[in-house]
């Protein structure tokens, strides 16, 4: 452990799959602000410390286990000449997972304010951490994945996903907030959830899409949501508005 300490690899290392983690794990905060905004706003917190509680102790509980990572890449069965994993099966349930709830929230938020309210009302939470920790494994599993392939020492690996999660911990509260207070994030995000859900399914197929392409395609839109925020702000238009042509 000393001489992990007084390795400059180690901590490039450690440095350079924290930042990994922190990307990887973007898409799991964006959910889990999503599900907490449907609890009542005293639960929103705890359910949100819980979920990434969770993230974390699945990502050392599977670091622990690696031998076990290792053999979920080994064909299960074979679907028209495809060869089926374990960790296909998990990255194809998961991705269905997401495009289902994601696009349930999105029919609700179409919907208008009375259902969505309802939904909000129904939602208990025992059933929000569940889903949390749904997809809490699949994310996991795809960040473990990505971190064997790139550090050898299990120490590092930990160290790395305890320090992205507390990262993580300091942010979530603000992403949650911005994202319950702004509807056109909120349907970003959730629009974002679907695609990643679909990168999930054709990885368990082995067609590999680069995420770098998706994070971009994020990343830019949501700087074009800021501009339109900024806009409406100025205009006095409501979040929610089409900042019309009032202003001129």
């Amino acid at each position: 452990m000393l001489e992990l300490l007084t390795d400059p690899q180690a901590w490039i290392a450690f440095a350079t799959l924290t930042a990994l983690e922190l990307v990887l794990g973007i898409d799991n905060v964006i959910f889990i602000s999503i599900l907490v905004d449907k609890l009542p706003a005293a639960q929103r917190a705890l359910a949100r410390r819980l979920g990434l509680f969770m993230a974390m102790f699945m990502r050392i509980g599977l670091l622990l286990v690696l031998s076990w990572i290792i053999g979920l890449v080994a064909p299960l069965f074979t679907v028209l000449g495809q060869e089926v994993s374990g960790r296909d099966l998990i990255l194809i349930l998961g991705g269905l997972f997401l495009i289902w709830k994601s696009t349930g929230e999105i029919h609700h938020a179409m919907e208008g304010g009375e259902e969505s309210s309802g939904s909000k009302a129904r939602a208990t939470f025992t059933a929000v951490i569940l889903q949390i920790m749904v997809v809490d494994l699949v994310f996991s599993l795809d960040s473990i994945i990505t971190a064997v392939g790139m550090v050898d020492e299990v120490a590092v690996m930990i160290a790395a996903v305890v320090a992205s999660v507390a990262l993580m911990m300091v942010f979530a509260g603000a992403i949650g907030n911005f994202v319950s207070e702004h509807p056109t994030v909120k349907m970003l995000a959730l629009s974002f959830l679907v695609v990643v859900g679909v990168v999930l399914i054709a990885e368990g197929f082995d067609h590999h899409v680069p995420k770098g392409y998706i994070y971009f395609a994020m990343a830019f839109s949501l700087v074009v949501e800021m501009l339109n925020i900024r806009v409406r702000k100025r205009l006095g238009t409501p979040a929610g508005g089409t900042g019309g042509a009032g202003g001129h």
